[in-house]
């Protein structure tokens, strides 16, 4: 994503009208980094004990997403070795067609990270989470991106008038292994 017209206005959409700070991160929040081996809690302000950091969790969104009958790879890249925690669906402009539901994958896989047509909108305004489901490339994905950053693709079922705003949250870089 261009970030050249952070804290400006008028802006590209999708960035911030608000200067940010870039970081490449992962970012780990926490006063307790590394453990003493006592097995104690720290205290507030206290630094000894066991450790408290975590990574923080970020997100990326790409809104004006239209219903179409071929895949739309999107501007949401996730970060090589992250956790996917949550992906969730705002529809903005109700899907039409014979079907109204859609897939999310990776432009390396259309079913990486939901199976072909397992995000149900009902044909309905509003917000839809999205789940891996039970497949487990699917879920081992969520769990791990792999060792390349991913850009997500949304494949729907069939083309109509719909339009959605996809979110994805995640950790970065945190290197779980199912």
């Amino acid at each position: 994503m261009d970030y050249s017209s952070a804290g400006q206005y008028p802006n590209n959409n999708g960035v911030s009208i608000f200067p940010g700070t870039s970081l490449t991160g992962p970012v780990i929040a926490g006063n307790v980094l590394e453990t003493d081996g006592t097995g104690n809690l720290a205290g507030l302000g206290e630094t000894q004990g066991t450790a408290n950091a975590g990574t923080v969790v970020l997100s990326q969104s790409q809104a004006g997403i239209a219903q179409a009958g071929t895949p739309v790879t999107t501007n949401i890249v996730i970060p090589a070795q992250s956790q996917i925690l949550r992906m969730t669906v705002m529809v903005t402009t109700a899907l039409t067609g014979a079907a109204t539901t859609l897939g999310i994958g990776s432009s390396a896989s259309a079913t990486a990270f939901t199976a072909a047509n397992a995000v149900v909108t009902s044909g309905a305004l509003g917000q839809v989470a999205v789940t891996p489901g039970t497949g487990a490339t699917q879920i081992g994905n969520w769990d791990n991106v792999g060792s390349t950053d991913r850009q997500v693709v949304v494949t729907f079922t069939n083309t109509g008038s719909g339009v959605l705003t996809l979110t994805v949250e995640y950790a970065q870089g945190i290197n779980l292994a199912s």
